[in-house]
């Protein structure tokens, strides 16, 4: 049985591991090049999948989940050098969304 984790547990884990390190976290203007830059590549890997302009033989193709994890793990020490939970910032952007949204889109029909 596959065991999740929380996100504060992915925020511990990744903070625990940016800790074995004296530099620790990059600053901020720095995190949010290395978001760009690895929105970039998992975008340029969207494209490869299910767009029309396919790579090069000569680009690596890498997958939608390691490149997502890539951006996941860098948007995680942004919020982790700010001091941000991701899972409280998360709930209230839900609740925004289901508040704001409640009749935007055409709701599924209940079973």
């Amino acid at each position: 049985m596959e065991q999740y984790k929380t996100m504060q547990l992915l925020q511990k884990e990744v903070h625990d591991y940016i800790s074995g390190f004296q530099e620790g976290y990059f600053p901020p203007m720095e995190l949010m090049a290395r978001l760009t830059e690895e929105l970039g590549e998992l975008s340029r890997e969207v494209q490869h999948v299910y767009g029309m302009k396919k790579k090069k033989s000569t680009e690596q193709v890498k997958s939608l989940e390691e490149e997502t994890g890539d951006l996941l793990f860098v948007l995680i020490c942004f919020a982790n050098s700010q001091g941000i939970s991701l899972e409280n910032a998360l709930t209230e952007v839900l609740t925004k969304f289901k508040d704001r949204d409640a009749d935007r889109w055409t709701k599924k029909e209940e079973d």
